[in-house]
């Protein structure tokens, strides 16, 4: 199985199943003498892991990080950082039912076609659970990023039908914790939480939209070819289980304009260069240009319904099934910090290869 591994620099090579010992990672090209807030990381997790509101799947794990390597006297060394976070409330049970069957809009039939074996608990390296890894490599990415005065906000501004209205370029990260959603605008997080607890009742998920701010952005990362800045992030994000979408700056809607409307016109600010307006989303010629990277990712609703639907089984005969166990009702809130560290991931990556440059 390839493809394991993201980055050309900074790299993260990710390891572990659903609901097997653990989940594990080994991060390379980390440069030296990074100061590492382990209190820092361990929040990171926190905003990620399960059982933190009554929408998120109440299975429970502590998520506790242990490095294993790269790390001496809390700073790096600039040796590969391995790291481990122990499986602890698994229930392979809940999923005995589903060693013969192709779960609805799942991994199941595609990962057992293509390698002949499929590990039904939970999902194995499908499974969502694998995303820990990332937001480990990206809180200790952003260690560094902020030291060079880059900083990534991502919250919910949309979960089904309700969205914000206004999506500001200015925010602040008390006002989206302060929500159990992850949405700034405490209006629209009520009718959100209103929303997901009806649609729960019913025994059926929602999908929603994350949006992200990466702020104190330099000029220059990026390649004007295959390796454009968002053409990486666009990967980066569609990595993500459940992402069916990815736009940045005005995306979709920047279409509907004549190139007069949509053009960010180049002013000068206390002597320095910037554009009026920001629709490329901080990226031209697939190089940043100095402004906030704005864009957003589209989550599907939670595949796993507690309704009954059609399938088939390994057999091929068609059965009818229904979700059990412990899963989201709307997994948008916690995907949050795991779009914040891809983000992260594509940023220093590029950061670090612009060094060639210098």
């Amino acid at each position: 199985m390839a493809g394991n591994t993201f980055g050309k620099i900074f790299r993260l090579t990710s390891f572990g199943e659903s609901h097997g010992p653990g989940i594990g990672g080994v991060i390379d090209g980390c440069p030296p003498k990074l100061i590492i807030d382990i209190e820092f990381i361990q929040s990171e997790l926190n905003k990620r892991k399960p059982g933190q509101s009554e929408f998120a799947s109440p299975r429970i794990e502590t998520d506790k990080i242990e490095f294993l390597s790269g790390i001496f006297e809390g700073q790096t060394t600039g040796a590969p950082i391995a790291f481990f976070i122990s499986n602890n409330d698994t229930k392979s049970s809940d999923y005995n039912h589903l060693r013969d069957v192709f779960r609805p809009s799942h991994a199941d039939f595609t990962y057992e076609l293509k390698y002949g074996i499929r590990d039904y608990r939970g999902g194995g390296r499908s499974s969502a659970r694998e995303t820990i890894t990332r937001v480990v490599a990206g809180a200790i990415a952003k260690l560094y990023l902020l030291q060079q005065g880059i900083d990534i906000i991502g919250f919910v501004s949309s979960i089904g039908h309700v969205q914000m209205k206004n999506v500001q370029q200015t925010l602040d990260r008390k006002s989206i914790e302060a929500s159990s959603v992850r949405c700034p605008d405490a209006e629209i997080s009520a009718s959100m939480q209103s929303l997901i607890s009806d649609v729960k009742a019913d025994g059926d998920t929602l999908g929603g939209v994350i949006s992200c701010i990466v702020t104190g952005m330099p000029v220059g990362l990026g390649e004007p070819v295959f390796d454009k800045f968002h053409a990486d992030l666009g990967k980066a994000m569609l990595s993500i289980n459940a992402v069916k979408g990815f736009e940045i700056g005005s995306g979709f809607e920047g279409c509907k304009q004549k190139g007069s409307e949509q053009n960010d016109q180049f002013v000068i600010v206390d002597n320095q260069i910037h554009t009026k307006t920001n629709n490329s989303g901080g990226v031209q010629g697939g190089i940043t240009n100095g402004e906030n990277v704005f864009f957003k990712v589209a989550f599907k609703p939670v595949a796993t319904v507690m309704q009954k639907q059609q399938t088939v089984d390994k057999q091929g005969n068609e059965i009818e099934i229904e979700g059990k166990g412990r899963h989201d009702v709307c997994v948008v809130p916690r995907a949050v910090p795991i779009v914040e560290a891809m983000a992260a991931l594509v940023t220093i990556d590029h950061f670090l290869r612009n060094r060639m440059y210098l």
